[in-house]
């Protein structure tokens, strides 16, 4: 009997997931177009004007997230400019074929295809926290590609402890996808408010931003075991890219907060500025994680300014 329940209440869970997910994708539907590259079909928006003057700017969202987290200063920068922004691989509504595709490597190889794909050959890259390393990468990987580096909250260094216990669980086999597709939606429903209030901190929360930022799509079970392969592998992705930050040529500009509880700004963002060449630090008094939130029209100058700078280089180049 007791067995029975288990299988009836196993079930009833994965059923509620099921019409949960189609619920979901119902209020947060796609904005741009696929746009297929090897081992994944990206989900694009393209904001601004495309004969815009200067580079166009790339901008690439943290874990637990999706492109619309980046929206609001898209919508800053895409006044002036052409933004493009990018779900990253399994996540929003871009897919990958293997969810073991989570390296900042295998996601920048995409990436870049996809920019290829959409006629983009050089960017200024624009990236947030987990995307920092991502970022870096494709800077480190594809060094024409990228005019220069806007980096709020990055992920650049090993840490100490790992991703979360739950994010290894999840990433494991078989358990992690029973998990991810019986009770993950439920209980992640009840704590999603209070997970994001806790990534702004000590900054509030948009009141409106769980919705706008399409958060919801991150507990799809798909979505939920990539962002955890994502996080577990993470660690040792940085250790293997980190020694050669010192071979980066373009400026890189840092945006951090001194109260990042998320992201340390020490072990992070301070080590990289001292190690890239050209590198620029500025670390917000009293900020945590989301920079970008928290100080919208520093972070907006910043991207201009960096844009100004390299149409001005690109001008004097012909």
């Amino acid at each position: 009997m007791l067995a029975l329940i288990v299988v009836l209440a196993v079930a009833g869970l994965a059923l509620a997931t099921q019409l949960g997910v189609q619920l979901i994708q119902r209020a947060f539907p796609p904005q741009g177009r696929m746009i297929e590259v090897s081992g994944a079909r990206l989900h694009v928006v393209e904001l601004g004007p495309r004969d815009a003057a200067g580079p166009p700017v790339v901008m690439l969202h943290g874990a637990s997230s999706n492109l619309r987290a980046m929206q609001p200063l898209a919508d800053r920068i895409a006044k002036t400019r052409r933004v493009i922004l990018i779900d990253r691989p399994g996540h929003g509504w871009s897919t990958r074929e293997r969810v073991a595709d989570s390296t900042p490597a295998i996601q920048g190889r995409m990436i870049v295809e996809a920019l290829t794909k959409i006629g983009v050959s050089r960017a200024i890259v624009v990236a947030h926290s987990w995307a920092g390393a991502l970022g870096l990468r494709i800077a480190l990987d594809h060094p024409d590609r990228v005019l220069g580096l806007v980096l709020l909250a990055p992920v650049a260094y090993p840490w100490r402890g790992g991703a979360g216990r739950y994010n290894d669980v999840i990433a494991t086999p078989l358990i992690g996808p029973l998990l991810a597709h019986t009770i993950t939606l439920p209980l992640g429903y009840l704590v999603t408010n209070s997970g994001a209030r806790g990534v702004f901190a000590p900054q509030p929360m948009p009141s409106d931003f769980v919705r706008d930022s399409a958060t919801l799509l991150l507990l799809r079970p798909r979505e939920f075991i990539a962002n955890a392969r994502d996080l577990v592998t993470l660690k040792a992705a940085v250790v293997e890219q980190a020694p050669r930050y010192a071979e980066l040529k373009m400026p890189v500009t840092i945006i951090s907060g001194d109260v990042d509880k998320t992201v340390s700004t020490g072990i992070h963002s301070r080590l990289l500025a001292a190690t890239a060449p050209n590198a620029r630090l500025i670390v917000l008094p009293g900020t945590g994680h989301m920079v970008q939130y928290a100080a919208p029209d520093l972070v907006a100058s910043e991207i201009e300014a960096m844009a100004e700078r390299m149409t001005r280089h690109m001008v004097t180049a012909q």
